[in-house]
């Protein structure tokens, strides 16, 4: 059909029922239980019909029940405390209040691929988006001035149904934005604010929607309107979608369209934050903006962009970072070289861990990496693995040296938490675990919850779990059009008196879901069990592309029918935020089984912890550090590697088993005269209370503010000031470091006898060092000591500063120092000489180093 003109149709709200929109225009209201009952009141059925989505809802219950609602003096009431409340918690004091330090226009702009707020905003695929929106959340709760930025993905990522074989089925159901709680961002005349980004074959035109989380503001991109070509809408289509060309572009419009959108609207960011490297385009764009504006070089606008980000690098598998071959990087970015007149190599170094080898793909988290100021990664672990993964970008510094710090992830308690357990934490300890949920000191009042009580809201949870898992089953059943025998099996899966353990990840190889049936026969005795039984609730998603991670979610739909196991073990289809919440909510235990190190961080088990669920996993990513916090659950191995993963997946699948047969089902079942479980009770409690104190994303967030945002604003601010003189001279400095950095070198060293040292005594050094343009201000010079291994090398040392006595002729200079023999044993040093500048972002900042 031609000509057709498009409206709007709205809800028409009585008007004592006008603040269920204001409620349904702010995602608050999904972290905020009293919220979420007053719009389940309206109509319980549309609500779940609607994927939990108020705007959808109010538009699609019927008058006749507004009209009800409008005269039901409980639901009034109800509505205006939780409207009053609401309001409150908007109008609050801010962290920059308590924060003098910092400039009144303190702002960062944090920018993801996804975004997982809520279930009916469907951007975002697995733990990177919920990790990103429960940093929004903790975000908006602590009062920091914080902006997302990400994509308006048309389809979002694929919505998973299984066939009658058990293999994965994708859909990809359009967002309908007119139905959700967006906004799109206009400009001062009222019409539609767009930017354009000019492509190899054509311009794409971008605009912006506005959602609003709390205190935050969340902008989503978007190309899918008239203003592009079919192929330029496709942009945005659908999030991990099409091939690799789709892919940079996505990249191009989320990190270039960023900086362009936000100074169309005027703002004007302190600081960036790139959450993994999908978004580190946007750090050309800031260069450009910088040299047009201020007439910058390169080198100058580069060091400016790097002083005000910030990096965080997610997953440890090379697939989960971006790489483009230089050839489309040149396609991509040739006319971007010319106009800011650089060689297009100069991009492709930015990308590349060694830039001499013009073979090297462009890598997009090397590019965010060298883009930044701080860049860390989300588990202790984890930071040690992004060290060693990265780590020639920094070549012949000692891997443990690499400036890639770690800040574990978190969870947002209050959207995580069941109803329940918030309403015995609310009794028991009071509204300081909503307003301070880093304090040890708050979650020790856990011991003051009586046993009878938890357990009885752990077995309501777990008998939710079963309820929910037999309507979203027969929902599935009914689906695909399966048979009466299946639905009537799909109203008797699972029992809700027996142990229950969750499972769910994406189902990629690594993460390896399926070793809990790696001996088949076992598997089934445990399940089987007369007296002791357990259930395994599975749930995930594959890649699309991902043929292997298909066959694991078919072997295990396998598994279930033919040992007619649907009253004990289940897969839930179409894994997402409202399954993960039953699941953690639920379960007794929570089972994470990757290969180490290859598991970032894992949040899920953080979830399930906070609602009392013991960890059975892998001493993997956050887990690493959360089993050594008291007794809370079990460890898998005690992080071996092993040469070939064939003989791993054997001993840790054995190892799991002991665990479940003669720990985890023996102190499961061990009931006292009163029914209850005591000791599995009092792991619960050490569960809550020692891992929701560390495990949170408002200590994440303080963390990053504190660790992060507040440096990166003050070393920008430092930089800009007397037109970038201070940007200007450290991009001088560099320049002149690494051109005459060929000619440093250490001459000789020399030292007092090193055979038979006291513990306690010191070593004395003296070296000799040859700068040849430099000076003495421009280094330091430092002996690294430690233990060597049986060839005399040093694996892991301490870095001590040695003194300049003496400037001798020829560029040389002596120094002297003393090595504390500290440790007994046989131990090295070795004289080192590093670039040095009150400026630089860290010590190793240009990579630049000469060894003795």
């Amino acid at each position: 059909m031609r000509n057709v003109t498009t409206f709007t149709v709205v809800p028409k709200l009585p008007p004592s029922l006008a603040k269920l929109s204001t409620l349904a225009w702010n995602y608050w209201w999904c972290w905020e239980p009293e919220a979420i009952e007053l719009f389940q009141r309206v109509d319980r059925d549309v609500w779940e019909a609607t994927g939990q989505c108020p705007v959808r809802l109010l538009g699609e219950v019927s008058q006749e029940r507004l009209e009800e609602l409008s005269t039901d003096e409980s639901y009034l009431s109800n509505l205006e405390r939780v409207a009053a409340r609401q309001e409150q918690y908007l109008s609050s004091d801010g962290w920059l209040e308590n924060h003098p330090q910092v400039a009144p226009d303190f702002n960062v702009v944090y920018l993801s691929a996804e975004f997982g707020i809520h279930e009916s905003l469907s951007v975002y695929s697995g733990g990177l988006g919920v990790l990103a929106g429960d940093h929004l959340k903790s975000a908006s709760d602590l009062g920091i001035p914080l902006t997302g930025i990400g994509l308006l993905y048309r389809e979002g990522y694929h919505r998973q149904y299984l066939n009658a074989d058990g293999w994965q089925q994708e859909r990809y159901p359009h967002n309908d934005v007119h139905q959700l709680p967006l906004t799109l961002v206009r400009d001062a005349n009222g019409g539609e604010l767009t930017v354009s980004i000019a492509l190899p074959e054509s311009e794409v035109s971008v605009r912006a929607w506005e959602c609003h989380v709390g205190r935050v503001t969340l902008y989503l991109l978007d190309t899918d309107f008239e203003a592009n070509g079919e192929n330029e809408r496709e942009i945005t289509a659908r999030l991990y979608g099409g091939d690799r060309d789709t892919r940079i572009r996505q990249e191009i419009v989320l990190g270039m369209g960023a900086v362009l959108m936000l100074k169309a609207m005027g703002r004007v960011p302190t600081v960036y934050h790139m959450n993994e490297g999908h978004s580190a385009f946007m750090a050309l764009e800031r260069i450009r903006q910088l040299m047009k504006a201020e007439s910058l070089t390169f080198d100058h606008a580069l060091e400016a962009v790097k002083a005000a980000s910030v990096f965080t690098t997610h997953t440890p598998v090379p697939a989960g970072n971006d790489t483009f071959d230089p050839a489309m990087i040149e396609h991509f970015f040739d006319s971007f070289a010319e106009d800011i007149g650089i060689p297009t190599k100069r991009i492709l170094d930015l990308g590349r861990q060694d830039p001499s080898d013009e073979n090297e793909p462009f890598n997009m988290t090397v590019l965010a990496i060298n883009a930044s100021s701080f860049a860390n990664g989300v588990a202790q672990l984890h930071g040690a693995t992004a060290r060693g993964m990265w780590s020639r970008v920094w070549p012949n510094v000692p891997v443990d040296e690499v400036p890639i710090a770690a800040i574990t992830n978190g969870i947002h308690p209050r959207f995580w938490i069941s109803r329940e357990i918030a309403e015995l934490f609310n009794l028991y300890i009071g509204p300081a675990w909503i307003s301070t949920p880093s304090d040890p000191d708050v979650w020790k009042r856990i011991a003051d919850i009586p046993d009878a009580e938890l357990w009885r809201m752990h077995e309501r949870r777990r008998e939710r779990l079963v309820g929910f898992a037999r309507r979203h089953v027969a929902a599935c059943v009914e689906k695909r059009g399966g048979s009466t025998a299946e639905l009537r099996a799909a109203a008797e899966i699972l029992d809700p008196e027996v142990l229950t353990i969750g499972i769910a990840r994406r189902f990629a190889t690594y993460k390896r879901l399926t070793l809990i049936l790696s001996d088949l026969e076992r598997t089934l005795k445990l399940v089987r069990h007369p007296s002791r039984p357990i259930q395994l609730v599975f749930s995930g998603k594959a890649h699309p592309q991902d043929t292997q991670g298909k066959e694991f979610i078919r072997d295990i739909v396998h598994f279930i029918r033919k040992n007619d196991l649907h009253h004990r073990v289940v897969f839930l289809e179409d894994y997402d935020i409202n399954v993960a919440r039953h699941m953690v909510q639920g379960v007794d235990c929570w089972l994470n089984t990757p290969r180490r190190p290859l598991e970032a961080s894992g949040t899920s088990g953080m979830k399930a912890a906070a609602n009392g669920a013991l960890n059975i996993s892998i001493p993997d990513g956050w887990w690493a550090e959360g089993e050594l916090l008291g007794e809370h659950g079990w460890s898998i191995g005690s992080g071996e590697r092993y040469e070939h993963t064939d003989e791993q997946d054997r001993v840790e699948s054995e190892a799991l088993y002991e665990i479940i047969e003669r720990d985890i089902t023996p102190l499961f079942y061990n009931r006292g005269s009163d029914g209850l479980p005591r000791e599995w009770i009092q792991r619960m409690k050490s569960s809550i209370s020692n891992c929701l104190p560390m495990f949170n994303t408002h200590r994440m967030v303080s963390e990053y503010a504190d660790r992060a945002y507040v440096p990166a604003m003050a070393r920008r601010g430092a930089l800009r000031e007397n037109g970038r003189a201070g940007s200007k001279a450290l991009s001088d400095w560099k320049h002149r470091v690494r051109g005459a950095w060929p000619s440093v070198s250490v001459a000789s060293v020399e030292s007092g006898p090193t055979e038979s040292l006291m513990y306690g005594s010191a070593l004395k050094v003296t070296a000799t060092v040859q700068l040849g343009a430099l000076t003495d201000k421009d280094v330091n010079v430092e002996a690294y000591y430690g233990g060597v291994d049986t060839y005399r090398q040093l694996k892991t040392g301490t870095a001590l500063s040695m003194t300049c006595t003496d400037k001798l002729e020829d560029g040389l200079y002596r120094y002297e120092g003393a090595v504390p023999c500290d440790k007994t044993g046989r131990l090295g040093f070795a004289v080192r000489i590093l670039p040095q500048h009150e400026s630089l972002a860290n010590r190793h900042e240009l990579g630049l180093i000469a060894w003795a």
